[in-house]
């Protein structure tokens, strides 16, 4: 009686949904410091020039993902501003971040949703590295386009 309550029980447990993917799991729990910003030109599919970008910052910046799949980012470009609340999810198969979280920037817009079709290429338990810009895997041979590169480290929250 006891060995089928007990089969009973895990056969219950076993069958319980999470809320959240593995995968969407790596991004809560912390934040992620901003540690690189690298954008890449192309013409074509030929790397024509490489810049670091945002390397004298000395304002830390933060992405936040909350399991309740809202999210901030802090000093955003290097201006320090307040974070406003957004936003996330990933696509089906988990490979594009859609943050709408909007940014201040040096842009003449004055400001930009950076992450609102980011193409993740890297994601641990310590690193986070999406791409944004002209990211389409179809392009012309002829076209420049730029690719955004942000590197960040996964930080304890304090």
């Amino acid at each position: 009686m006891l060995l089928s309550g007990l089969m009973i029980a895990l056969a219950v447990n076993s069958c319980k949904k999470t809320t959240q993917s593995p995968i969407a799991a790596l991004f809560t729990g912390g934040r992620w410091q901003l540690a690189s910003v690298m954008a890449f030109n192309y013409t074509g599919n030929t790397l024509t020039s490489a810049d670091t970008l945002n390397n004298n910052c000395t304002l830390n910046q933060f992405f936040t993902f909350n399991t309740n799949f809202t999210c901030t980012y802090t000093n955003f470009d290097c201006i320090s501003q307040t974070p406003t609340s957004a936003t996330w999810s990933l696509s089906a198969n988990q490979l594009f971040l859609y943050a709408n979280v909007v940014c201040k920037d040096t842009t003449a817009a004055g400001s930009s949703v950076p992450f609102v079709n980011a193409q993740i290429i890297n994601l641990g338990q310590f690193s986070l590295v999406p791409e944004t810009g002209d990211i389409q895997p179809n392009y012309s041979l002829t076209k420049q386009r730029r690719i955004v590169q942000y590197g960040f480290i996964w930080q304890t929250m304090q």
